[in-house]
């Protein structure tokens, strides 16, 4: 199985335009901007060949500096540049720390930009790494772990600032083309997006959650003998999860909680949002709530993908 980091992780040198070309002519449209960031191994190339098949123009290791003067030539193309996509990463490390100044810029000009950032854990890194028999780009005389330490505090600030952050840990190459497909393929862009994620605790947090919910008050289904063997997909799973005292209540509430985050997203212009559901194995009472919770957010009018992270696990 091929990772995002072994299908196009080569480093380059110099800013590196992948498709389009610009045009002379003037236009006051303004191109959509997405840029692309995170950890070095994650996947970022395999996300900006994505986003090139889907017809963003790409421009890979831009200076943060340079990304202000290619939106105003894309502004400038008469509409045949409408959507840029920028990788921004380590790579230029002398110009990483005027990437705040260019967004604030693009901000003063009303540039409609979003954050993609790319996450991994460091075993999956280190082995990615190990994989290709490349060092980290900023390891220097040290081991992998350590260059993969000083990234994560380079970029620390910029994945707290990200409107979309994926974990690529357990992603193959075709598994994040999907997830960045069910973002991006979309002609319209909807106002918010939510993903509704099931997961065991046992099996660790979700790295790339906004909110984290734990469901491990009520009773667990998998003491009922009869129970054991279904999932929270199941009729009878879910009827006994809400049936127990709480639930009913508990459901309730937080999906009046997200409505009031979810108000609170648009007005900031937080596109995506990602709630983590926790029990014990994610396996009954996570993904009988998720399921709930996310015809909820759809009542609302917010878009809303269900994953189960860690049903079928065990």
């Amino acid at each position: 199985m091929s990772t995002p980091h072994e299908e196009q992780e080569t480093e380059r040198d110099g800013a590196q335009v992948s498709t389009g070309t610009t045009d002379q002519g003037e236009s006051a449209a303004i191109p959509e901007l997405v840029i692309i960031s995170g950890m070095s191994g994650a996947g970022r190339s395999t996300a900006a060949k994505c986003l090139e098949d889907l017809g963003w123009f790409v421009v890979d290791n831009i200076p943060p500096e340079l990304i202000p003067p290619m939106v105003d030539l894309g502004a400038r193309s008469q509409g045949n540049v409408a959507k840029i996509a920028v990788v921004v990463d380590v790579r230029g490390r002398r110009f990483f720390a005027n990437l705040k100044e260019s967004l604030a810029t693009l901000d003063a000009q009303n540039v409609k930009r979003r954050i993609v950032f790319l996450e991994s854990s460091d075993e999956a890194l280190v082995r990615r790494f190990e994989s290709v028999r490349r060092p980290h780009p900023l390891q220097g005389d040290g081991r992998i772990v350590d260059g993969i330490a000083a990234e994560r505090d380079l970029l620390r600030e910029l994945r707290g600032d990200a409107d979309l952050v994926i974990d690529t840990s357990s992603l193959n190459v075709h598994e994040l083309r999907a997830k960045l497909d069910a973002q991006f393929a979309g002609e319209e862009v909807p106002e918010l997006r939510a993903t509704v994620m099931s997961f065991g605790f046992k099996y660790g947090l979700p790295v790339d959650a906004d909110m984290v919910i734990d469901c491990r008050f009520i009773p667990n289904p998998h003491w009922v003998p009869e129970l054991r063997p279904f999932t929270g997909l199941n009729d009878e799973v879910s009827n006994y999860v809400f049936s127990q005292p709480g639930s009913k209540e508990f459901l309730d509430g937080y999906a009046e909680l997200l409505r009031i985050v979810a108000e609170g997203y648009r007005r900031e212009g937080k596109r995506y949002v990602t709630i983590a559901v926790g029990c014990t194995g994610g396996k009954h009472r996570s993904v009988a709530m998720s399921e709930k919770l996310a015809r909820r957010l759809v009542s609302e009018g917010v878009e809303t993908v269900v994953v189960h992270r860690d049903m079928g696990r065990e």
